[in-house]
């Protein structure tokens, strides 16, 4: 059995997909990948998603450049989740232009931001 066979794709066929950088740790986002987005990514060790929204391929950086190089793939006890170890090119892994997905912090039963903008979306994709 193949290591694709294995993955717990849910009911709609897709698997969330964590990337965090191999270096420092840190949770860059959470995307879905679906069996093709994952053998892609496995093949070209490049990041490759599966947009809900769009319902099609999204291979991370197309557009802004901000590509995911893979340097390990892990999965989960229940093989439901995959977790890219990546190399994050640009600094910027948010569509917002900012380092991470992750800056919105409960406090105090509000969401504060705790990190700027780096680029702002409008000069990465027009």
């Amino acid at each position: 059995m193949s290591a694709l066979e294995t993955i717990q794709f849910n009911e709609a066929g897709i698997v969330p997909a964590i990337a965090q950088d191999y270096k420092t740790g840190e949770i860059l986002m959470m995307a879905w990948m679906n069996k093709e987005a994952l053998s892609l990514s496995i093949e070209r060790q490049q990041a490759v998603y599966y947009s809900r929204s769009r319902k099609k391929l999204w291979f991370k950086g197309e557009k802004s450049g901000h590509n995911q190089e893979i340097i390990e793939i892990f999965t989960d006890c229940d093989q439901d989740v995959i977790l890219l170890k990546v190399k994050q090119y640009g600094d910027i892994a948010c569509h917002t232009g900012r380092a991470n997905c992750f800056y919105n912090k409960l406090e105090n039963d509000e969401w504060i931001c705790i990190s700027d903008v780096i680029k702002d979306p409008k000069e990465i994709y027009g």
